[in-house]
């Protein structure tokens, strides 16, 4: 069986090694393209293409009150990405766009998928 002192220093460990993180997952609509795109097979991608990007980020909170409101923090995406990027990404990837997103919001992960499947992430 454990002894408090056992049980109280399990805690203390976990508190001075344990990082909580808030999540947030969103859609946004746009269209990109990969303007220089030489490969075979994909040329397609030089041109404008629709998908529903699926972002998910992670920021970091220091205690377990809501550091930071989750609800707040995925308006604050939703709005930056409907001002900066109503309708089009232009020739911004995956990568491009999650970096940007780790970037102005702080997050430790950010990843952008293209309609669920495939994409990237940024992990710092």
């Amino acid at each position: 069986m454990l002894s408090v002192a056992l049980f109280e220093a399990a805690k203390l460990h976990a508190k001075q090694t344990m990082k909580t993180n808030i999540i947030i997952n969103l859609q946004h609509e746009a269209v990109h393209q990969w303007s220089d795109c030489e490969l075979e097979g994909v040329e397609f991608l030089k041109f404008p293409h629709r998908h529903i990007f699926h972002i998910c980020c992670k920021k970091e909170v220091k205690h377990d009150d809501r550091d930071i409101e989750i609800i707040l923090l995925k308006r604050k995406v939703n709005s930056f990405l409907d001002e900066m990027y109503p309708k089009t990404f232009g020739d911004m990837s995956c990568e491009m766009i999650a970096k940007e997103l780790a970037t102005v919001f702080e997050l430790n992960y950010c990843s952008v998928l293209e309609d669920n499947e495939n994409g990237a992430e940024v992990i710092l």
